[in-house]
């Protein structure tokens, strides 16, 4: 590893998440490898790794999105998504509500 990832560090700054996530992209670690090393999940390292990747191709649009409307953009996806399940939840149980009237006939 290299000397942005020495031991004995408590926090993992953004300075050091890239150092090891550059290491994976170039072939000198893998995330195994680097999970055992830094008593870190698999899962959480791959985020970082996913992170990057969207971060790198952000960067060479021709009109990148700032860290705002990345954000902004995520956050009404996500509202978006939230309000879709809500109406099909409420349609089930209006659904369900009509099936046991039937029922009770």
């Amino acid at each position: 590893m290299s000397e942005t990832l020495e031991d004995g560090f408590k926090r993992w700054t953004a300075k050091r998440k890239s150092a090891l996530v550059i290491e994976i992209l170039q072939g000198k670690t893998t995330v195994a490898e680097a999970s055992r090393s830094y008593d870190l999940s698999p899962s959480e390292i791959e985020g970082w790794v996913e992170d990057a990747r969207k971060g790198m191709e952000n960067a060479l649009r021709t009109n990148p999105l700032d860290v705002r409307q990345q954000y902004e953009k995520k956050l009404r996806d996500l509202q978006e998504a939230y309000g879709e399940a809500m109406l099909e939840l409420r349609a089930r149980k209006k659904l369900q509500a009509l099936l046991d009237m039937e029922d009770d006939k």
